[in-house]
């Protein structure tokens, strides 16, 4: 009855006023005429959405404010082929074809053509940078590759946002969104959230405009709470599992892990230990806000040319998970981008600013708060002492593990005390991982690009005569990093900042036949990095139109990443495991003198096994089973490559009420980019007697985990099916399905990015704008199948879900007000997306717009 009362007061309390003008008349057009609209991220020119040469998605401004969700950015979630991760409620990440992450270095975010990935990660902190919806224009989503026009990291995909011209859009607006979450939650009572935004646009005499926006968001973050063991057979020997299992490691816990376990010969048995460790709802913040905001000037010289600057700046706090979960504090990102447009020539200059401020790592955070107050070392031996008297006294081996634990734990600093949160504001400000999880990076992003359609002024005949565009671009991009001694050193020149670029350069051919019907549209690029061979990356796209209403495409095309800032040069220490960048430059000896971690694993449970059920002593079991280590045979890192072949349709029908796309895919993969885990012996010895004791005694030899190349190469295909009917006046019924499928493996080293895709996504909507002249409403209804997902921080299934969300606006006489009333997940069945992230449930929100 509680939350009841208070998403009633929520309601009646929330306002928001829109004061806005477009200087052109707005003409409606219902979701099957905007189909008609122009795109330009496809092909980097303008071109109808339905004669695209690849697959696209638009969502005009129109579409966004009827969908069901909050913001843009959600709205994205219900684009056939699009998979959405929730690592927070303030951070959404998108994937298309398989292959997602939570860093998802191979999808590109673009806002007016200009990447606001962060510099060190090489991809994009949730909407840090991205526009406020107040601002947003329309959002042209391209699926599958796009490396041969925007060059690395697009090849699953790529999301280009454009904002409103305030040469168009003028006037004042503001708009306060506000939202409840966290009802029925065990882990937090309902919280209130709320977006404030604001944006002034102003333009004179079609010449000089300029436009501001802001917005500050609060809230409270989603809660990653669960449990499930990711270490249940840990002591499957000794027949010890769930509670019982002294090497618990839960998926939202952390001090526990593989780095925090040690093999204990208690009582003759050979017993693994974790350190107790923390959940993560005891170690993170989850208290949520965003600020952000843009300053833009534009200058129109002459007819159809225009000269932009723009500063973006984001600072977040909030959870962001990779390999580990992070806690956001005070992370900065600020962006500076010159523009110049011409119907012939474009270019873009961009400087981009990351801080991550004052962030931590949890789980570095979870590791180094148990051995503050008690070593490795002292822990263990107290576990030890305690557990031998306990069975002297003749406990049971469970209880005595249990009293032994609690013995070793004595004087641990416990959640929610003012001695913990004053060990985690000192640990949070240390910046090495070995004793501290401060994460403090900062890096740099510097961008140049051109590009020129040559047959727009310079050779129209080609264009006029024959039909032929010829667009040619080139750019160049360099990443510089401060070398904090924890995060990056700089292997080259010790003391200064690391410096890491590329160029590249394009040229595409669109050629026109039979009165158009058929256009051709060819392209190829080239890169070289400064670490790396020349890479070239061609497209072909047909398009076949054999009236205005059907369209039929088939392209083939190659795309490729270089290894990011973080994969090519990190140096990370944490809770003694090394993590090293794949260039020679960082790893230069340790792949040639390294053996698999994977068979260290089996070597000591082997050895486990043998003492437990056989009988031998450790030394005995070490020789009997030292044939099981196995030497690293992975190299240093190389470029990551796809192949895409796709085939599509667009089409119209029953006088332009239905809409139909319709796509199919088949990728090949290579030269993944992955982390194999190794360890390397302290020892100098090649005797594998010797190598064999050091591998059973932890103190003997270093664990490292190095960025690498799969030797697999995989195959994958899938296919995507989207329709819009509208039935009867402007009721509209649409709907998509998305499939997606791992087609087969070479090698199956292990080492391939794994897949993280369901097979099924299914999205059914009703809508309609105008049920009456004040009343409108969008219903969507969303199901995802159950999948397999794997990465180094958590591995298992992840069940199938679904969801309701839904809006109503109505217009109000005064002043042109509107209200919207919507929520996310209504039902509010709690459920997660990927392991390790949090449980996602209801969110309901209200917004009230008005236009004086």
């Amino acid at each position: 009855m509680k939350n009841k009362y208070l998403l009633f007061t929520l309601l009646l309390t929330s306002f928001s006023l829109k004061a806005q003008k477009k200087v052109q008349q707005i003409v409606y057009k219902d979701t099957v005429r905007q189909l008609s609209e122009v795109v330009i991220t496809a092909s980097r020119t303008p071109e109808n959405v339905l004669k695209s040469p690849i697959s696209i998605a638009l969502l005009d401004n129109r579409t966004i404010q009827n969908s069901a969700a909050p913001s843009f950015y959600d709205a994205l979630e219900n684009i056939k082929g699009v998979q959405l991760l929730t690592p927070s409620l303030g951070f959404k990440v998108y994937n298309t074809r398989g292959f997602a992450n939570p860093t998802n270095v191979r999808f590109v975010q673009l806002v007016d053509g200009v990447d606001n990935q962060a510099p060190h990660i090489g991809s994009p902190i949730a909407g840090a940078l991205a526009p406020t919806d107040l601002d947003v224009d329309k959002v042209e989503i391209l699926h599958g590759a796009a490396s041969a026009l925007y060059g690395m990291n697009a090849l699953n995909g790529l999301v280009n946002i454009f904002t409103k011209s305030p040469f168009d859009y003028q006037g004042l607006s503001f708009q306060q969104k506000t939202g409840a979450n966290h009802f029925d939650d065990n882990n937090a009572s309902a919280h209130i959230f709320s977006e404030s935004n604001i944006r002034w646009a102003r333009a004179w005499n079609n010449v000089f405009a300029t436009k501001i926006n802001f917005e500050y968001l609060t809230g409270y973050d989603w809660i990653s709470d669960n449990n499930t063991d990711l270490n249940p057979n840990g002591n499957a020997t000794l027949n010890l599992f769930g509670n019982d299992n002294p090497a618990y490691d839960g998926i939202n816990s952390y001090g526990n892990e593989s780095s925090n376990r040690r093999n204990l010969t208690l009582d003759g048995k050979r017993y693994s230990v974790a350190r107790t460790g923390y959940a993560e709802k005891d170690i993170a913040d989850f208290s949520l806000k965003n600020i952000k905001g843009d300053i833009a000037l534009y200058v129109r010289p002459k007819r159809d040319w225009e000269i932009s600057y723009t500063y973006r700046f984001g600072i977040l706090d909030n959870l962001y998970q990779r390999t580990n979960r992070f806690r956001l504090n005070n992370y900065r990102i600020d962006q500076h981008s010159f523009s110049l447009k011409s119907p012939s020539i474009q270019a873009k200059a961009y400087l981009t600013h990351e801080n991550t401020g004052d962030s931590y790592n949890i789980r570095s955070m979870a590791e180094n708060i148990d051995r503050s107050f008690k070593s490795d070392d002292k822990w263990f031996a107290d576990f030890t002492t305690q557990f031998n008297a306990n069975t002297k006294a003749g406990m049971s081996a469970t209880q005595a593990l249990q009293t032994a634990r609690n013995e070793a734990d004595k004087g641990r600093p416990q959640p929610h005390t003012a001695e913990f949160d004053a060990l985690t504001k000192k640990l949070g400000d240390i910046n090495n991982w070995d004793i501290g999880a401060a994460l403090r990076v900062e890096s740099w992003l510097y961008h140049a690009e051109f590009q020129a359609d040559i047959t727009q002024e310079w050779l129209k005949g080609l264009r006029e005569k024959w039909g032929l565009s010829i667009l040619a671009g080139a750019d160049f991009r360099t990443f510089e990093v401060y070398p904090d001694g924890n995060y990056f050193i700089n292997p080259v020149e010790s003391g200064k900042n690391l410096t890491y670029s590329k160029t590249g350069g394009f040229v595409q051919l669109t050629k026109l036949l039979f009165d158009g019907k058929l256009k051709i549209n060819g392209s190829l690029r080239a890169d070289k990095n400064q670490y790396f061979d020349l890479r070239w990356n061609p497209r072909l796209a047909m398009v076949y139109s054999p009236s205005e209403d059907h369209n039929i495409r088939i392209s083939y095309q190659n795309a490729y990443r270089f290894p990011s800032l973080f994969e090519a040069f990190s140096n990370v220490n944490s809770g003694g495991v090394k993590r090293v960048g794949g260039l020679p430059i960082m790893s230069n000896g340790i792949f040639e003198n390294s053996y698999f971690k994977t068979s260290i694993d089996a070597f000591q449970t082997a050895i486990t096994n043998d003492v437990n059920k056989n009988g031998l002593t450790t030394a005995q079991a070490v020789i009997k089973n030292e044939n099981l280590l196995k030497k690293n045979d992975y190299s240093y890192l190389q470029p990551e490559s796809v192949n895409s072949l796709e085939i599509g349709y667009k089409g119209l029908f029953f006088d332009k009420r239905l809409y139909i796309d319709v796509d199919f895919y088949y990728n090949q993969y290579q030269n993944f980019m992955a982390q194999v885990e190794t360890n390397l012996p302290l020892t100098k010895s090649t005797n594998l007697d010797s190598l064999a004791f050091a591998f059973n005694d932890k103190n003997k030899n270093q664990r490292y985990r190095l960025w690498t190349n799969s030797k697999t190469t995989v195959f994958n295909y899938g296919s995507s099916i989207g329709l819009r009917y509208r039935v009867y006046k402007d009721f509209i019924i649409s709907g998509n399905a998305s499939y997606a499928q791992l087609d087969s493996k070479t090698n199956n080293d292990g080492l391939e990015e794994a897949f993280n895709t369901p097979r099924w996504i299914l999205n059914i909507g009703v809508s309609n704008r105008k049920i009456t002249e004040r009343l409108g409403f969008n219903l969507n209804f969303k199901w995802q199948e159950a999948f397999l997902w794997q990465s180094s921080l958590a591995t298992g299934n992840v069940p199938a879900y679904s969801t309701l969300d839904g809006q109503i606006t109505y217009a109000l006489p005064i002043q042109k007000t509107t209200l919207k009333l919507g929520g996310t997940n209504l039902l509010n069945h709690y459920y997660y997306n990927f392991l390790a992230g949090p449980s996602v449930g209801g969110f309901y929100y209200l917004t009230v717009s008005v236009s004086l």
